[in-house]
């Protein structure tokens, strides 16, 4: 957090392109640390049976965090008196001063582990529902994670890579399409794009209670659920997503309700159930490692599909829908696993 502070106001300084990507890719590298090591901390505080809801609640800090910083910036971007830096250097020295403040918080209150303020420590009864890991003549493998825990691994990265893929598109164009090829102001469409993370916040909670109250803290049933419906959601993007901005509003709405609850659920407290409290920051890592990949992959080939088609956006629906149908591929995996005696998640 301190490196990205820094670089965050470093950001607001600079005039050279090459500088700001040198400053961007140094504030990722300190940025992308955050997810698993704070998913590794909550791991050691609750029980498998109340991840769900907890890490429902708990994962709409980045949902919150990015629907915050949309309103905040789209006010920067609208005010701002003669004489004043300019807004675009205001929008980064705003989201330098508000991670000070929860740096020194969390510097002052954070603890790993119950053991850390004398509390005894939290550990999970085993599961009747999966298979022994005594049926697995490998129980502990690479990074002690077992032969199945690594299939679950590698089929969550893969769902997480396409949800990544939407999400890091929804976050980089909406606003951008909602100006350029719906007219809006710029102020406005940073406005309207955030209706995406707002409809995410209750789809987290809803899917994360779910899991602990129907699916037996199993994550993949429901998780597929929302995946089919966010599917649907973007097959209506390309049918009528660019009739009207109301239109699109509403349907980037339902994307986001539909796409944060698995998101947050399989990389939070399925990444925990996969890795146990020992593993579960490795887990993570390696989840949100695939998924980083999906946010660089829409960079590319969403602005080359926009630009060859001279600012359609038939092409940047089709590829979301086909990003939505392979996450749910992913998921209808792990549900399978499940079926075939427990063995997914």
């Amino acid at each position: 957090m301190a490196l990205s502070i820094a670089v965050t106001a470093m950001m607001g300084v600079t005039l050279s392109i090459p500088v700001m990507m040198g400053l961007v890719a140094v504030n990722g590298l300190a940025q992308a640390t955050g997810w698993s090591g704070n998913v590794g901390t909550m791991a050691g505080w609750f029980h498998k049976r109340e991840r769900g809801k907890v890490m429902g609640a708990w994962s709409n800090c980045f949902t919150v965090g990015a629907l915050t910083s949309g309103w905040v910036m789209a006010a920067v971007l609208d005010r701002h008196g003669p004489g004043e830096p300019a807004p675009w250097r205001l929008c980064f020295y705003t989201g330098a001063a508000v991670l000070a403040i929860v740096w020194i918080q969390f510097y002052v209150l954070q603890r790993n582990r119950p053991e850390d303020v004398g509390l005894e420590p939290i550990e999970d009864p085993p599961d009747p529902d999966a298979k022994s890991a005594n049926d697995d003549p490998k129980p502990a493998g690479l990074m002690g994670l077992s032969r199945d825990a690594w299939k679950n691994l590698l089929l969550v990265a893969g769902f997480y890579f396409f949800a990544k893929f939407i999400r890091y598109a929804m976050w980089s164009w909406s606003a951008y399409f909602l100006q350029t090829n719906y007219g809006l102001t710029g102020a406005r469409a940073n406005v309207y794009a955030t209706i995406f993370d707002l409809m995410g916040i209750p789809g987290v909670f809803l899917t994360g209670w779910i899991s602990d109250r129907y699916f037996g803290s199993r994550r993949a049933g429901v998780a597929l659920l929302m995946v089919l419906a966010m599917t649907a959601a973007t097959a209506l993007l390309i049918v009528a997503g660019g009739a009207s901005v109301t239109v699109f509003a509403v349907l980037l709405g339902l994307v986001g309700f539909t796409l944060y609850g698995p998101d947050a659920l399989l990389t939070s407290a399925g990444a925990i159930d996969i890795g146990s409290r020992r593993a579960a920051t490795f887990a993570t890592a390696m989840i949100s490692g695939f998924g980083s990949l999906g946010a660089v992959v829409q960079e590319l080939i969403i602005a080359r599909a926009y630009d060859s088609k001279h600012g359609e956006l038939g092409p940047v629906f089709t590829m979301l829908f086909g990003s939505a149908a392979l996450a749910a591929a992913f998921c209808f995996a792990l549900v399978m696993r499940d079926r075939r005696g427990g063995r997914g998640i």
